[in-house]
């Protein structure tokens, strides 16, 4: 893993997507490329004009580094005093402050810190890292003011294909004890099921058990969303399963890389996480993440007629 170190200029700073989605007001990130290496991430795409590509001398769709900027505690410190109006405050949005190469740094406890030096801050943690939990400790003493979240991707029985597809980010059943622990703690926690991939995290006995364990845990609320067909990571993810020899999950997502197999594949999955909250009393904490703008009509309006939990993304 190339790792570089780029002074850049953010701390604190308006996220208006993640408030369309109601999980923050404001973000922090600690860099521009994560070292989990997801092979479905986003953030290339949507990072791709980014200046600090180029000043890594790397493309925003490669893998095997990552960009990050140690300084950025600083800034934090300076913005979480200087901005008067403040709210909730998600870490991070774009990359994870608990990857091994912000671990290095200390990225994900100092940005804590920082900002909770200060009153009138919350913040969600997201992670996919079970190191947060070294940062438990910090997370107490202030447990009404922090929501602590391990994005789940699957079920502990698919560790083997998640491995394939997120091959440095922490094991799933590491991340299902982090969650646990938090429980355990007091911690406030909540449920983030991004992205539910066909063949691996779709089918009504996974969606089952990784709600039913995200209510164990205390769940507040449960975010839920269809993966992101945007640049190659579709493709990537398929050819990676492949190679592990994980053919039906790889045919899974193969088809979805059709724009009406990807929709008729969002409606289902719409459909069975309301119907999986709802067998379990809880439908009123489903936060279910929707862009339509790649549904065919059929879908958008079958969706449409039943959508309890659903945050509509239009632009």
């Amino acid at each position: 893993m190339r790792t570089h170190q780029i002074k850049m200029k953010g701390g604190i700073g308006r996220t208006p997507e993640f408030e369309k989605k109601k999980l923050a007001q404001f973000s922090v990130n600690v860099g521009t490329k994560c070292g989990h290496d997801c092979l479905y991430c986003s953030t290339g795409a949507l990072m791709r004009m980014h200046p600090s590509f180029k000043a890594a001398g790397e493309s925003p769709f490669a893998f095997g580094y990552s960009i990050i900027d140690p300084t950025t505690p600083e800034r934090v410190a300076r913005d979480a005093r200087r901005i008067r109006s403040r709210g909730l405050i998600q870490l991070c949005t774009i990359v994870d402050a608990w990857a091994p190469e912000a671990q290095a740094c200390d990225l994900g406890r100092r940005c804590l810190e920082a900002i909770l030096a200060e009153p009138g801050w919350t913040v969600r943690i997201l992670t996919k890292s079970a190191a947060v939990q070294k940062d438990f400790d910090l997370v107490e003493r202030y447990r009404d003011r922090v929501l602590v979240g391990l994005s789940l991707t699957g079920t502990r029985s698919k560790g083997d294909h998640l491995l394939a597809i997120e091959p440095n980010a922490s094991p799933i059943s590491e991340r299902m004890a982090a969650m646990r622990e938090a429980h355990r703690r007091g911690l406030r926690t909540y449920g983030m099921l991004c992205p539910l991939l066909p063949g691996i995290a779709d089918d009504e006995a996974s969606l089952s058990e990784l709600i039913e364990f995200c209510l164990s845990c205390g769940a507040e609320e449960i975010f839920a969303e269809p993966v992101n067909g945007r640049g190659p990571g579709l493709r990537l993810v398929q050819e990676a399963l492949q190679n592990a020899a994980f053919v039906s999950a790889a045919e899974a997502v193969g088809t979805v890389r059709r724009r009406a197999a990807w929709s008729g594949y969002c409606a289902n999955l719409v459909q069975a996480v309301q119907q999986t909250l709802d067998h379990f009393g809880a439908l009123d904490k489903l936060r279910f993440l929707l862009y339509p703008s790649n549904l065919i009509e059929s879908d958008y309006l079958r969706i449409r007629q039943r959508d309890t939990g659903i945050r509509w993304l239009e632009k």
